[in-house]
């Protein structure tokens, strides 16, 4: 019998064109794996495809609610940000699709796994990484590093195929490359490979609409969340994904999420793309908005640096190891009483508060407010300002000192002359 090898398959074009590459350069039985996040309509027709290409079989893995549980959330909690702008929905799916590519190579005896990433970007990272984590016995092919593989562009992929008589539903002019899952979807090429292009929006969008376009009324919504999860949406209880799913029409409709960044990869070069990701802005923004009544100054700031920590680990493919699982734990215990209710309004493109509630909030309008109460006498700050300042003041009458040495040196040396 045949080796087997899983293939990391999307049906988009590279997988496409690898199915056949794998049986004319390696001689495997091709097992194809499709890992459902949430591509929605992208699913549609893919077994046929993938048959018809010379696989030998297809997985429809849907994970959705493991991938917004256990990986959405734990980078929601912890404010995981790249680079300040990137929510980390390719980046976050990687090692869930590493995890069930193993799962499924185990369960069919597979002694390889394919990946379709270019020796580019950061996706070949994330997946190998994932993989040898898990399964370091399993052999990866990386079919763009491969010496077998000869096609260097989109257009020589489209002319492969159709010489293995390949009817593809795209073409290299009209298509971005993009990666679609439940938290956004990702866009880069065609224009957007020129930074001084502005995004051709119209043709690109897929979740929403421009701030330009959105409505002039403003859309209110009020989330509340239990120990940092979103537990309710608009008064109605769901499960994680569920109210994903529904900020994202709301979210969209009303022109929220778009943002266009050049980002650096972890192989070293600048990358151009356009995210939109209408849902888990909103998403985020509430639970921050929440973490401000509740956590205290140092823990916010240690949080708000382990966030950013946290971001580049999951960035750079290091989801299965020692540090990642330990600044998850640290998390979880800065949500132990992150439960409220937020409330918000979505309009053209913003996200405006309309106020916060906590049993757990340490806002206390007593010491917060103009008037004078209970808990604070302002006499105290007198001492406390004193303190706080005096390295300052000791610096202050240090320099002040030496300025005036300088000054009757230079008054003696005068009166010398």
């Amino acid at each position: 019998m045949k080796e087997k090898i899983i293939l990391a398959y999307s049906g988009g074009l590279d997988t496409t064109a690898i199915i056949p590459w794998l049986k004319e350069n390696f001689d495997y039985d091709v097992v194809c794996v499709c890992v459902d996040c949430g591509q929605a309509e992208e699913l549609d027709g893919l077994e046929q495809r993938a048959l018809s290409t010379g696989a030998c079989k297809l997985y429809i893995e849907n994970v959705i609610d493991e991938f917004c549980d256990d990986y959405i959330m734990p980078c929601v909690k912890a404010g995981a940000v790249y680079e300040n702008k990137y929510l980390l929905g390719t980046s976050m799916a990687r090692p869930l699709i590493a995890k069930r590519l193993v799962e499924i190579a185990r369960k069919e005896g597979a002694t390889a796994i394919c990946h379709g990433a270019t020796g580019k970007g950061n996706d070949q990272i994330r997946f190998e990484l994932g993989i040898k984590a898990l399964a370091p016995d399993l052999k990866i092919i990386a079919a763009w590093r491969s010496d077998k593989w000869t096609m260097s562009s989109r257009q020589e992929e489209i002319e492969y195929c159709r010489a293995h008589g390949i009817n593809l539903p795209f073409s290299a002019d009209t298509s971005y490359s993009r990666d679609r899952n439940i938290w956004h979807i990702s866009h880069e090429g065609l224009e957007l490979e020129d930074p001084a292009n502005a995004p051709n929006y119209d043709h690109l969008l897929v979740l929403g609409t421009t701030p330009e376009k959105a409505p002039d009324k403003e859309t209110e919504i009020t989330l509340t969340f239990e120990k940092g999860v979103p537990k309710t949406l608009n008064g109605k209880k769901m499960k994680v994904s569920e109210i994903i799913t529904e900020l994202n029409k709301l979210g969209g409709a009303n022109g929220i999420g778009i943002v266009d960044i050049v980002e650096n990869r972890v192989v070293g070069m600048k990358s151009r793309g356009v995210y939109e990701t209408p849902g888990g802005t909103i998403l985020m923004a509430a639970h921050e908005q929440l973490e401000e009544l509740i956590l205290d100054k140092e823990t916010l700031e240690m949080k708000k640096d382990m966030g950013n920590k946290f971001a580049t680990i999951v960035y750079e493919g290091k989801w299965f190891t020692p540090l990642r699982e330990a600044i998850s734990a640290f998390v979880d215990v800065t949500q132990e009483y992150v439960t409220g209710e937020v409330k918000l309004k979505l309009y053209k493109g913003n996200i405006i508060k309309a106020g916060t509630t906590s049993p757990y909030s340490l806002y206390n309008e007593s010491l917060a407010s103009f008037t004078t109460g209970e808990l604070y006498d302002h006499h105290d700050a007198e001492g406390f300002i004193t303190l706080f300042g005096l390295s300052s003041k000791v610096r202050a009458m240090k320099m002040q000192s030496l300025e005036k040495q300088k000054e009757c040196k230079k008054s003696t040396c005068c009166k010398k002359k």
